[in-house]
């Protein structure tokens, strides 16, 4: 049983804080006072990683990788080390750090990865919450010398081999996940890969270059209060990928932020709303220049990409949109769309005529329920930003 002061200590924080960060596992994610558990708050059974704390069930020299995130989601289903055994859920909390790996999650049960955070600093509000962040994932690897792009993010969420279906309900929390390969030298160095799976996360960053996140064949995906640094082609392929109040941080233009191939017929695509797209703040000046970066282009004809009262500086292009290869005209049958985009990159008097300006009638037909069919379950709706 806690004493009363720490009681009272846990209290406060979670008076503080409950209005932007996730009310079920906050308690968990604060680090803790000295002499107390670092699980203290935590879901029964859930998993600890550190590369400093010699009480974590991961912890250890770097040379070995013990501490690794990997090693601690590949506890098989119906461990007694997992949260609710038989079902094969876990919960895993990772201490602050840097943790040099490539997590690859094959494990079709819910999985929660929650990064640790400092009380002092846990509301700091000046923007999105990944500033508050403790935790790195990273790699270093980017498409070439026999690699390919799909051989590069840092985080992949699929199914494993014979498997129909990856992660049911992967979730992450406060977790900066970063490849720091490539710089501007334009070549594929992913942050993530999504395929076949049901993905969110909350008050995370992704850092990468070009092709930055694979929204992959089959893959549904919520992102909110986060922030993504990325350079050409960000966000592609056939999948129902939704950014809620993120901040898109150009590091680069050529191609566009976003990059689709649709199918015909479905509400596959990638919606953006309430969100900040700007010049990154670590950009090299020399290449990105103001009105260079497109909204998107389309991989085929039938390309959707749907923005929803953003923000936009004067580093987008004001076309909006642009065809695959130059010289081409974007086809009619894609569905490029914008409903009160504002702000110095958000003259609709230029834009192409294939881009579709909403009213707000119009945008209703866009809302997450109505593109996901319902309000997924898989989505933390009490989470609050």
């Amino acid at each position: 049983m806690k004493s009363l002061p720490l009681a009272f200590f846990y209290l406060s924080i979670l008076f503080r804080l409950v209005l932007s960060l996730s009310p079920t596992y906050l308690s968990c994610q604060l680090q803790k006072p000295t002499g107390e558990s670092a699980l203290a708050g935590c879901p029964e059974g859930t998993l600890y990683v550190s590369s400093t704390d010699p009480s974590a069930n991961f912890t250890g020299s770097s040379g070995g990788h013990q501490f690794s995130v990997s090693s601690a989601i590949l506890i098989p289903r119906g461990s007694l080390m997992c949260n609710s055994p038989g079902t094969g859920k876990a919960v895993i909390l990772i201490g602050e750090g840097q943790y040099f790996e490539m997590v690859n999650v094959t494990r079709g049960a819910p999985l929660v990865l929650l990064g640790q955070l400092d009380s002092a600093t846990a509301s700091t509000r000046a923007g999105n919450a990944p500033q508050r962040n403790l935790v790195y994932i990273w790699n270093n690897l980017h498409a070439g010398n026999g690699l390919n792009d799909e051989e590069t993010p840092t985080l992949t969420v699929g199914p494993s081999d014979g498997h129909p279906f990856g992660n049911v309900d992967f979730k992450a929390y406060n977790i900066d996940f970063e490849n720091r390969a490539a710089n501007y030298s334009i070549a594929p160095a992913l942050v993530t890969s999504i395929t076949l799976a049901n993905t969110s996360f909350y008050g995370c960053a992704f850092a990468s270059w070009q092709d930055t996140w694979y929204a992959g064949y089959g893959s549904n995906t919520y992102v909110v209060d986060s922030t993504i640094y990325g350079q050409t082609d960000c966000k592609f392929f056939p999948s129902i990928p939704w950014f809620q109040s993120v901040t898109l941080a150009n590091r680069g233009c050529g191609g566009g932020i976003t990059a689709w191939r649709g199918e015909p017929g479905t509400t596959n695509g990638v919606y953006i709303a309430n969100s900040n797209i700007t010049r990154s703040p670590d950009i090299d000046p020399t290449i990105v220049t103001t009105g260079r970066c497109f909204l998107g282009r389309p991989w085929n004809e039938y390309a959707v990409a749907v923005f929803l009262k953003n923000h936009m500086d004067d580093s987008i292009h004001p076309s909006g949109f642009t065809s695959w290869a130059s010289g081409d005209a974007v086809p009619t049958t894609t569905f490029y769309a914008e409903f009160d985009s504002h702000g110095p990159g958000a003259n609709m008097s230029s834009r192409v005529e294939q881009d579709h300006i909403l009213s707000s009638e119009e945008s209703q037909t866009h809302r997450l329920e109505e593109v996901f069919q319902e309000r997924p379950r898989w989505i933390d709706s009490r989470y609050q930003y």
